[in-house]
């Protein structure tokens, strides 16, 4: 994406289960989108579709919630700031950014536990149902094209 001429942006995704998502985000014509890819296909990039970084970051929430994941906070930083830190091509770990992530800081989001109780229970009642699989049901998608492997079988949505 920097090298399209958008900076390198990276929102970080926190979760009350510890297992967070990092992800790539880029504006164009005024609308927020993000390249991401993940297990789960409720975390994958999105189309810029969206007014601001936070409505952005709300759209991850529904995909978050499973058997104890929920989406609880977001923040986002340059990578730039980094100066000469080779981030982008180095063969080593690159703890230095996720350090940095952990540090900055993130704005907080909430939703009504109602609401997230809704949704784990019919996270539940799906991979009940079909055992193996992961959900793609959310709402609202504006999501970038999902891998195959996730669209074998479309009887599930």
């Amino acid at each position: 994406m920097e090298q399209h001429g958008y900076p390198p942006l990276v929102m970080s995704l926190e979760s009350i289960d510890g297992l967070d998502h990092v992800i790539f985000v880029y504006k164009r014509r005024g609308r927020w989108g993000s390249v991401a890819r993940s297990r789960d296909p409720g975390l994958h990039g999105r189309a810029p579709v969206y007014r601001s970084l936070r409505r952005l970051a709300e759209s991850y929430y529904d995909g978050y919630v499973d058997t104890t994941g929920r989406l609880k906070a977001y923040g986002v930083v340059d990578l730039r700031v980094l100066g000469d830190y080779d981030w982008r091509l180095s063969e080593q770990n690159v703890w230095k950014v996720e350090r940095m992530l952990f540090d900055i800081p993130h704005r907080p989001i909430r939703k009504s536990l109602a609401r997230t109780k809704r949704l784990r229970k019919k996270y539940f009642a799906f991979i009940a149902a079909h055992p193996g699989h992961k959900p793609i049901y959310y709402n609202r998608r504006h999501w970038t094209a999902l891998p195959a492997h996730f669209n074998r079988d479309r009887s599930l949505v």
